[in-house]
C-alpha cells in the first residue's frame, strides 16, 4: 500500500507567460525556503513546513494539492 508522505509536488510549465511568471516565483520561493528538492536529482520540488505557514499567511490554500505517495 502507498504511503503518504505528506509532502506536495510542485510542477513547471515553461510555454507561456504564466510559465515565465511561475519560474519568478519559483526562485524567490526557494531562496526564502517555502520550496526544496529532497534531491537535487528530483525533477519535483516540495512545500517546505516553512513554505505551508508563507503561503497560509498569504490566504492560499494548498490543502487542494494532492501529497505525494510513495511505495514500500
Amino acid at each position: 500500500m502507498p504511503k503518504q508522505t505528506g509532502r506536495k509536488p510542485v510542477k513547471t510549465c515553461y510555454e507561456h507567460i504564466g510559465g515565465k511568471l511561475e519560474i519568478l516565483l519559483l526562485e524567490q520561493f526557494i531562496s526564502k525556503g517555502w520550496i526544496e528538492k529532497s534531491d537535487t536529482k528530483d525533477k519535483l520540488f516540495y512545500i517546505t513546513g516553512k513554505g505551508q505557514k508563507e503561503f497560509a499567511k498569504l490566504g492560499v490554500d494548498i490543502s487542494q494539492i494532492k501529497s505525494e505517495k510513495i511505495k514500500i
